[in-house]
């Protein structure tokens, strides 16, 4: 009782005037009490207490450990569920995080409610360290809103390539206070998500289709057609780039696919409709019939937004752009899915280097004509 009354003035001395009182009283009950005893008796009531004691710091070890058990347990069976329904992987970092947290806390509370301390006392001693915590926190909590925020907004996601400020990379992870990238070349950066949230981000992963442009030098004389259709001969040649119209090229790319998983089930051998459908999944089929339902009807209506939307002409073009000291630039452009985006640069560029010497065109060294005058 005199613990629980220290920690009830700790919480709030201001306040709590009556357990100052209390506290003195009880020093001096214990005090009285103490001179009326005889040796014997104090040993005995010290062995007794250092018993008790014992006991329940034992006790609240094993809850902790099983506790410890309990929550590790949990925290795999979330992951499992979240898992099993393809949960975005940002939220399920954030959720599994979250509850672990919140779990530990639940725990220690409760191993502190063992040894005899009275958890309302602790909870007001937490509530007002919290205050000063956040306090001087603050930026830890708009980290914390940041997180939130951006897994309900969804700027970006797991597995995106995103450039905030000077930093690029592949999203790793998505914490409560911090998302990680990944660069190219192997290194985590930890970037605090109250910038991100309120920040200007590109990702460079959104749109499935982005366009790729080579700005080539070639020498005044040189015939700007011949480059031309050197230029187009090669972007039409590559199974990769967009021929005409991007949602064609979605379709005709689906339609490849779908093909490949038709052969791959003629032949993957046929299982009886029983072994197909084990009993929780017949269970749910109504259900599952009902997300497909709705899944086709989403499908129908992106159908006819996209038909009633023009078509953009996204063939590959060549252009002059500039008439340049030394050269002239022409402008070479093409559509790519954004997975192709490296490599058909990559691949374009050297085929530019291979194939526009071969038909005469030059690549020039900047040149100055000097007059000397006598």
């Amino acid at each position: 009782m005199l613990f629980n009354n220290i920690l009830a003035l700790i919480a709030d001395p201001i306040i709590n005037k009556e357990a100052t009182d209390s506290i003195g009283n009880e020093i001096k009950a214990s005090a009285s009490m103490l001179s009326s005893l005889s040796f014997d008796e104090i040993v005995q009531r010290i062995v007794n207490g250092a018993i008790d004691i014992g006991i329940r710091i034992l006790i609240a070890l094993i809850v902790f450990y099983i506790g410890k058990l309990i929550i590790n347990k949990i925290h795999s069976i979330v992951k499992a569920v979240m898992l099993k329904h393809n949960i975005d992987k940002s939220l399920t970092t954030f959720v599994l995080s979250l509850v672990k947290i919140t779990l530990l806390f639940i725990l220690i509370v409760s191993v502190i409610g063992i040894l005899g301390i009275e958890t309302s006392s602790f909870i007001a001693i937490f509530a007002s360290a919290g205050v000063a915590i956040g306090m001087a926190l603050s930026g830890t909590l708009q980290n914390f809103a940041g997180g939130v925020l951006i897994l309900f907004i969804k700027p970006y996601k797991i597995g995106d390539y995103i450039e905030f400020g000077s930093y690029q990379g592949t999203v790793k992870e998505i914490q409560i206070f911090n998302t990680v990238l990944n660069t190219p070349d192997n290194k985590s950066i930890i970037i605090p998500n109250g910038g991100l949230s309120t920040g200007t981000i590109n990702n460079y992963s959104k749109e499935e289709y982005r366009r790729i442009s080579w700005d080539i030098s070639i020498s005044y004389g040189d015939d700007v057609d011949v480059a031309r259709k050197v230029a187009l001969d090669m972007l039409y040649a590559d199974s990769r780039i967009v021929k005409k119209y991007r949602e064609d090229d979605s379709l005709m790319r689906q339609g490849k696919e779908e093909k490949t998983l038709a052969a791959e089930d003629t032949n993957t051998p046929a299982l009886n409709e029983q072994e197909k459908k084990p009993l929780l999944k017949r269970m749910f089929t109504k259900k599952s019939r009902l997300k497909e339902d709705v899944e086709r009807w989403k499908e129908a209506q992106e159908e006819k937004i996209k038909a009633k939307t023009k078509k953009v002409d996204c063939s590959p073009t060549v252009s002059l752009i500039s008439l340049a000291d030394s050269s002239i630039v022409v402008s070479i452009r093409a559509w790519v899915k954004s997975e192709f985006y490296w490599s058909v640069l990559y691949d374009i560029n050297e085929k530019i280097y291979k194939e526009f010497p071969k038909n005469g065109l030059s690549f020039p060294f900047p040149q100055m004509d000097i007059h000397v005058t006598k």
